[in-house]
């Protein structure tokens, strides 16, 4: 039992980064970490999720929702703050967790990751592939539904059943795209995710500026619609479950502390790009829903599409808006694709640099200086997901993924403030212990209003990271061979 509670110091992890075998190439400053975060958060949730939340949990109260997600990633945010410039080393939660609460529970953070980057990466190509099939309809090009949806559906009364489609292709093809710019290396993908980030961010706010002026407050009311008498389906209930599922609206901010090892100076520039990137976002989702919801009665929005919806409710006077909307929304979900796809496989990479995975994983390209081999498994498996399964299934394993991760690192500011007050923090977390409390228990909470279907999947998806990690990992850590003693030494300040 004692050796699944071994750590890693952090003069360890700072000497294995340097490695010149393993090392990556620092290119990125805080301006462009703020737009790989807000590049990662600015997708789905807003151009997707965003409508059917509103549509099937919360009304137009889906703005308390945002807010009620907002605080709990603000202080989560805080947290990997702190961490990101104490240890700006890639792999994220992960390996803040081996630095700080051991390997067992740095293992079950990694795995549970996947569940945010993969996942989240295969959610947002269904999304990105719904804009593009209705951007060419307007051409006149129309893809099949055969070619263009999921063969499989997913609801939590009728349970999976079979649509008849073949496979997702748009969704499959942005993926592989992707996947091939990420493992040309990591100054190229900025740079296509800074105009990405722009594209979108201009469009969002065209539709801010002239959509209140088409806002029917009538579609406000009830702001809070009356529960069915099902928990979960309006109402404060609602409200709640609404919080947990657009929750994926704000994975992206955590997924540049990822490219930590690719920062020019991660101590100063990590903490500017998680907070910044929050604190713009979550302006603009509260400004979007409000619109949103002004223009079009929320039983309307259960759309793939739900602010191209949006300009069509507001009448001729916005038609010009339309094709920008969805040109901004496929940038925008292109560049979301870019970020989880870029943290995915950094989060591999450190995992196999201490052994809890094969070597392979953490091989770099001679020349790019990418890990392009979990890049392309990672974007393999994604293009697969996207292609196969519905966006409201992997959007919902996403969040509850996300929420779990988001909690452990909250968890470990406390441990570590405890067992290590004397390590050098560049950036510290504000009003310990009441953040990290308060952080944890708003993303546990967001995670119980979830469907009960979404943590058995949950369970099983974690049944099968213990199996690989007590079959493998445990054994060929690279903590393994030491001796008890040396597991635990004090971290170097």
């Amino acid at each position: 039992m004692k050796a699944l509670f071994r750590k890693k110091s952090l003069t360890a992890l700072m000497t294995q980064a340097e490695e010149k075998e393993h090392s990556l190439k620092r290119v990125l400053g805080p301006l462009n970490l703020t737009l790989l975060g807000i590049g990662g958060i600015i997708g789905a949730g807003i151009f997707v999720l965003t409508g059917q939340a509103a549509a099937q949990y919360a009304g137009p109260a889906i703005v308390l929702s945002f807010i009620i997600s907002a605080v709990g990633c603000a202080f989560a945010g805080l947290c990997y703050a702190e961490f990101a410039s104490m240890i700006p080393i890639a792999g994220s939660a992960y390996t803040y967790s081996y630095a700080t609460i051991g390997e067992l529970l740095a293992w079950i953070i990694g795995w549970d990751l996947i569940l945010e980057y993969l996942f989240g990466a295969a959610t947002v190509s269904v999304g990105w592939s719904g804009y593009v099939v209705s951007f060419l309809r307007d051409f006149g090009v129309n893809i099949p539904a055969a070619l263009s949806q999921a063969p499989f559906a997913f609801s939590h009364s009728a349970g999976w059943t079979s649509t008849g489609a073949v496979m997702n292709l748009p969704a499959v093809f942005i993926i592989a795209a992707v996947t091939g710019l990420l493992v040309v290396g990591i100054s190229e993908s900025a740079k296509v995710n800074d105009l990405a980030v722009a594209a979108k961010v201009i469009v969002i706010i065209l539709f801010i500026v002239f959509g209140v002026a088409h806002v029917n407050s009538a579609n406000w009311h009830p702001f809070i619609p009356e529960n069915t008498g099902v928990f979960g389906q309006f109402g404060w209930s609602g409200i709640a479950r609404g919080a947990g599922v657009i929750f994926f609206a704000y994975i992206g901010f955590d997924a540049v502390s990822t490219a930590a090892q690719e920062a020019k100076n991660p101590q100063r520039d990590m903490p500017i790009g998680i907070l910044a990137s929050l604190v713009v976002c979550t302006i603009l989702y509260i400004l979007v829903a409000l619109v949103l919801t002004g223009i079009v009665k929320y039983d309307r929005l259960l759309v793939p599409d739900p602010i191209a919806v949006g300009v069509d409710a507001a009448g001729p006077a916005l038609f010009w808006l339309r094709k920008f909307i969805k040109v901004g929304a496929i940038a925008g979900l292109s560049s979301v694709m870019l970020v989880l796809l870029l943290g995915q496989p950094r989060i591999f990479y450190a995992m196999s640099l201490d052994g809890l995975l094969p070597p392979l994983f953490s091989k770099v390209h001679p020349r790019f200086r990418t890990p392009h081999i979990t890049t392309v498994v990672t974007g393999s498996v994604a293009a697969l997901l996207g292609g196969l399964f519905p966006i409201g299934a992997l959007g919902e394993m996403v969040s509850i993924g996300t929420l779990l991760a988001f909690a452990i690192v909250c968890v470990s500011i406390l441990v570590l403030r405890k067992s290590h007050p004397e390590l050098k923090r560049p950036f510290k977390t504000p009003l310990v212990p009441l953040v990290p409390v308060l952080g944890a228990v708003i993303s546990l909470a967001q995670m119980a209003f979830l469907p009960w279907a979404t943590w058995l999947r949950l369970i099983a998806w974690m049944a099968i990271g213990a199996s690989i990690y007590f079959l493998y990992g445990r054994h060929n850590s690279k903590l393994a061979p030491l001796k008890p003693d040396d597991w635990n030494k004090e971290p170097s300040t």
